[in-house]
């Protein structure tokens, strides 16, 4: 009796703080959504940091085949680059991150992550970032090379968030402070929530 009479009241404070619809939708949805509860523990934390490119280039790169120039990114160019790689990178620059996100009005790490490598590579890989994991081949940072895939936890010490590695320290992501971006692995942060890369099994 006495249970029933405190979760009356809960309800009844919650309808009147948030509003019955919204209490509602919570209960049928959210709590009824394994995947949602599971999600929260490797959300992306909100992160701020200064990136190395946030804006897509205004030309598509030197298309040269010796040394010099720049690439897609506008980066220096080098005959390996993957030029389908960095061009479809800095087709999304600039595009808002959004939990859940999946296109151009606002994407997450993960979805980002997975539409370049279909786009690119033609390989589907899991959904989230910790379920990106069973994807790859764990590897160290030493051993990173273009289109590895590179993991970080989040301050729970869970597998939060997922990039691509371009070279030079630099990986391709979709932040929580700057959308799809370019960032070094050494920022303080990344460099301290590095997790392991991952080399995409074929």
């Amino acid at each position: 009796m006495r249970k029933t009479v405190i979760l009356s009241c809960f309800v009844v404070v919650c309808c009147l703080l948030a509003g019955c619809d919204t209490l509602r939708s919570f209960m049928s949805r959210d709590l009824e959504d394994e995947d949602f509860i599971i999600g929260q523990l490797y959300v992306d934390e909100v992160v701020h940091e200064t990136p190395v490119i946030s804006r897509p280039a205004s030309g598509r790169g030197d298309n040269v085949s010796t040394s010099g120039g720049t690439n897609a990114l506008g980066l220096t160019y080098s005959p390996s680059d993957n030029q389908a790689l960095y061009e479809a990178i800095n087709s999304w620059m600039g595009v808002p991150y959004k939990y859940g996100g999946t296109d151009r009005d606002g994407i997450d790490c993960s979805a980002f992550v997975g539409v370049i490598y279909r786009q690119v590579y033609g390989i589907s890989l899991n959904r989230s970032a910790n379920d990106m994991l069973r994807n790859v081949t764990l590897i160290s940072k030493a051993q990173l090379r273009e289109g590895d895939l590179v993991f970080f936890t989040n301050s729970k010490g869970k597998v939060s968030h997922v990039g691509i590695y371009l070279k030079d320290g630099l990986f391709a992501h979709s932040s929580t402070s700057n959308g799809v971006s370019v960032s070094r692995l050494d920022n303080t942060y990344w460099q301290k929530h590095f997790y392991k890369g991952g080399r995409v099994k074929r």
